[in-house]
């Protein structure tokens, strides 16, 4: 069974406590995409974590973890994250964690040049993270990076940061007008933070080929939503890599093998960290509410999320683009404390109502077009089948699953590992 868990929205939707939660029947969770520019935040037994980097079936001894060629790997936040883990009680060695070869490494230069085009941008700046995610993947396909493993050939490593250092300048120093970069500050960044990984540096590619020849069970796991996807979200607010389950194959380092299934997460209501049209957000006092009712605060960053009620436009179109089989729909326990629950069923662009999702000015200019359904105004956290809930929020859930027209199979009810519901 190959798997890949994706978000429909803008990231932020439960995505890691639904990997913590199904990785129990998987061998292997593998990260395909992206950084340390989101997060995960799971809550089990042993405790709260927040991860970055690391695939959240790390919380589980007995699952196989794999950061995949497609991912962009900050060492040194790496190196801290696994700290904090492990200071947890969550042991992690070379046969618990494997990190592809052919992964790049971003560098402390990147996280600069993130920060200075953010300040240069001023109030026109994208509500970039400033942890080096667009410089460093722009450099990937510049063919100007580090990878993992140019940590096991550390001569040729040092020679290739000197030639990189000496262009990179051309851009701090010329352009900018920063101080330069030094390549021997940069190499011994790497002693320090890069070569402790050294052992855990890997050909993944043959590791899950080898392990889906086996039938082995592999789960792929992505990082943000299908709204900031390079290529099919809300550009230029997006990441800088593909976050769609189609690419899974291809970021895990095995693009020759073909995906089971593609489960979805949504959640029950919409938040968006960042900048960028976002049509369904709610101000004042309605947005305070569900803000801190939600708890909407960025797991990699601590900004503030945007909130809104359901977005049926933007998520039915998530829902198409990840080619989702099912989908999981979590915090639906937040949304108990409201009497009339708001749902963006339309948008308006120009006076027109649509129900496709708009891209470009059409995307920036669509106002949203609001119903409102009956709450339930009780607690759902106990409830752990669909006939256990309230009617309303029975109704609340076939709606949505209408909308989508795509399964509903898993019903988060709480942070909490087991309070969830499947049909």
């Amino acid at each position: 069974m190959l798997t890949a868990i994706v978000g429909i929205n803008w990231g932020d939707e439960g995505k890691g406590r639904m990997v913590d939660l199904l990785s129990e029947k998987y061998d292997i969770v593998c990260r395909y995409q992206g950084g340390n520019n989101a997060g995960h935040t799971v809550v089990n037994e042993r405790g709260r974590f927040i991860l970055n980097l690391l695939p959240s079936g790390i919380l589980r001894d007995s699952t196989v973890n794999v950061m995949g060629p497609g991912m962009v790997i900050d060492v040194e936040h790496l190196f801290n994250e696994v700290a904090r883990l492990r200071e947890g009680g969550i042991s992690i060695t070379p046969d618990h964690l494997k990190i592809s070869h052919m992964a790049t490494i971003c560098m402390p230069y990147h996280k600069l040049l993130d920060c200075l085009e953010e300040d240069r941008l001023a109030d026109k700046k994208f509500g970039s993270t400033r942890r080096g995610i667009a410089p460093v993947y722009s450099d990937k396909y510049m063919k100007k990076t580090i990878r993992m493993g140019d940590l096991l050939h550390p001569e040729y490593m040092k020679e290739k940061i000197a030639d990189i250092v000496e262009w990179k300048n051309l851009t701090v120093e010329g352009g900018y007008k920063h101080a330069p970069i030094s390549a021997d500050e940069m190499i011994k960044w790497l002693e320090t933070y890069a070569m402790p990984f050294k052992d855990y540096v890997c050909n993944t590619t043959e590791f899950l080929g080898d392990a889906s020849n086996a039938g082995k069970k592999i789960m792929f796991e992505a990082q943000l939503g299908a709204l900031r996807d390079i290529d099919f979200g809300i550009y230029p607010y997006t990441s800088s890599s593909s976050v769609i389950a189609a690419y899974a194959p291809i970021g895990a380092g095995i693009p020759y093998i073909k995906l089971d299934e593609s489960i979805g997460i949504i959640k029950a209501y919409s938040s968006c960290v960042g900048e960028g049209p976002f049509t369904c957000e709610l101000f004042g006092a309605d947005g305070d509410k569900l803000r801190e009712a939600g708890g909407e605060y960025g797991a990699a960053t601590g900004r503030p999320r945007r909130v809104g009620g359901f977005d049926v436009v933007a998520s039915r179109y998530g829902t198409m683009v990840q080619g989702a089989t099912c989908l999981a729909l979590t915090k639906l326990d937040i949304l108990s404390y409201l009497e009339k629950i708001p749902v963006c069923v339309a948008y308006e662009v120009n006076g027109v109502r649509t129900d496709r999702f708009p891209t470009g000015k059409d995307l920036d200019i669509a106002t949203p077009v609001y119903e409102y359904f009956d709450g339930w105004m009780s607690d759902v956290s106990g409830c752990r089948s669909f006939d256990e809930l309230p009617e309303n929020a029975q109704r609340y859930i076939k709606y949505i699953e209408e909308q989508m027209n795509c399964p509903i199979k898993y019903i988060s009810v709480g942070p909490e590992r087991e309070q969830y519901i499947e049909m």
